[in-house]
């Protein structure tokens, strides 16, 4: 039986690198230094705060000051991607190779995830040495939900605004309107905002998993139908190339 030799090939590992640094480039220039400093600003303010009053600092209030610095990280490379090939003036490349363009945004959809997935795990680990201690692997993850389904809203809403700040008033739009709705909805799946991390004084621990599990599956699902609904409607190269 032969020994199959397994090997790395060099120029495809710096083709590669160079795939990779040009799409980061792409998904993550231009406007995206100014969500980064808001994000930064925004969770160092809050941390400062909590710093000043100790007594009030909670591991569910710690998954809250993290959820809006993550929103605005995800928010510019979903919303904004289209619009950035447009200026980037590669529009007319992508969609003139069949079926390249959904290669490409499924690429830079994960490229985007991994950096916010990090950045939200270096927040974790900041608010537990700074403020207190959370399980931040978990915590990380149970963040990627709400984050994830923004994401992908904001992916779809651009793939049919095809205009980044047209895309970003209706998310905000929606935004808002399901954070007027999560206070009548509090302790529901159904709550985008659902905090895992604050169990209800009327429910049973039992219950409150329960009631988590079915509010991650519920939004994954629908973060996935809004993903694929974005990538279906790149189809139609008539509406994009003007």
């Amino acid at each position: 039986m032969m020994n199959k030799t397994i090997f790395i090939n060099p120029p495809r590992i710096r083709l590669l690198i160079k795939f990779i640094r040009y799409n980061l480039k792409i998904v993550f220039g231009n406007k995206f230094v100014y969500f980064l400093g808001a994000a930064l600003i925004f969770y160092l303010l809050i941390t400062s705060i909590s710093l000043f009053a100790s007594d009030s600092v909670s591991v569910k209030g710690v998954y809250f000051q993290l959820m809006f610095p993550a929103f605005l990280l995800i928010f510019f490379p979903t919303a904004y991607g289209i619009q950035n090939d447009e200026d980037a003036r590669i529009l007319e490349i992508l969609f003139g190779i069949p079926n390249y363009r959904y290669k490409i945004w499924l690429v830079r959809l994960c490229m985007a995830f991994f950096m916010v997935f990090w950045f939200i795990f270096v927040m974790a680990n900041l608010s537990s040495v700074l403020l207190i201690n959370v399980p931040v692997w978990e915590m990380t993850l149970r963040l990627m939900v709400p984050v994830g389904l923004f994401g992908m809203l904001g992916f779809f809403f651009s793939t049919v605004v095809k205009n980044g700040n047209g895309t970003a008033v209706v998310v905000v739009i929606i935004g808002l309107l399901v954070w007027f709705l999560s206070a009548i909805i509090e302790s529901s799946s159904w709550n985008v905002f659902l905090n895992p991390f604050e169990l209800p004084s009327n429910m049973s621990e039992a219950v409150w998993e329960s009631v988590v599990r079915k509010h991650m599956r519920t939004w994954l699902i629908v973060a996935f139908i809004a993903a694929l609904w974005g990538l279906l409607n790149l189809q139609r190269r008539e509406q994009f190339i003007k």
